[in-house]
């Protein structure tokens, strides 16, 4: 599902450079980047800049959705959202992100009750070049895959989930997720927080 194709594309018609498609995947470097983002609905706060280095020393969740003032996007907003607490006690910070300008997610949160108190903030990555650069910006309608990617403390993905834009994500899988690989430990099919890993179970065998 996320195995990338390439290609040779001339750049000023003579040197050859090689093009990635498809999304970053695991093992992948997240980029550079410098957005805008929505914080708050609270008068002359709203609004602010960050980067990656947002994520520096934790885990996070960047997950992006289509477009603002829609219809399935604002339930996983708000999924994640309600989960907030959870995340953070894992000590990873949640990022939301779409091609919307900050206007517009602004707009959305003050004219949406659910959305107007989120914990966490909106990217708005309005140039497209994050979400391009991330190989998750559809061609045909310029917008970002509802796409999630879980990152390491050292900023190095870990895991990608991309939905078909009608389709919402399961936020307790990405969470279920995230405990898994916080074991650095084998974890077998819908292995949970809590349970026993197969590693564990492995090393208990080889000492009987």
């Amino acid at each position: 599902m996320y195995m990338r194709n390439s290609l040779k594309k001339p750049i000023n018609g003579q040197q050859m450079q090689l093009i990635q498609k498809g999304p970053l995947t695991i093992g992948d470097k997240l980029p550079a980047f410098t957005k805008k983002a929505v914080i708050s609905t609270e008068n002359g706060v709203e609004i602010t800049e960050i980067n990656h280095k947002y994520i520096d020393g934790k885990w996070a969740l960047l997950f992006w959705w289509p477009k603002d003032f829609t219809f399935v996007c604002p339930t996983e907003i708000i999924g994640f959202d309600k989960k907030s607490a959870e995340f953070s006690m894992r000590n990873a910070n949640i990022i939301g992100a779409s091609t919307d300008s900050e206007y517009v997610h602004l707009s959305w949160r003050q004219h949406h009750p659910d959305l107007a108190n989120l914990s966490f903030p909106m990217i708005a990555d309005t140039s497209k070049s994050l979400a391009e650069e991330m190989g998750i910006l559809d061609e045909d309608e310029k917008v970002a895959y509802r796409a999630t990617f879980i990152i390491d403390p050292q900023g190095v993905i870990q895991w990608v989930s991309v939905y078909s834009m009608n389709v919402g994500r399961n936020v307790d899988e990405a969470l279920r997720v995230l405990d898994a690989l916080q074991t650095e430990e084998l974890t077998a099919c819908g292995w949970n927080k809590g349970e026993q890993t197969l590693t564990a179970t492995l090393k208990e065998e080889k000492s009987d």
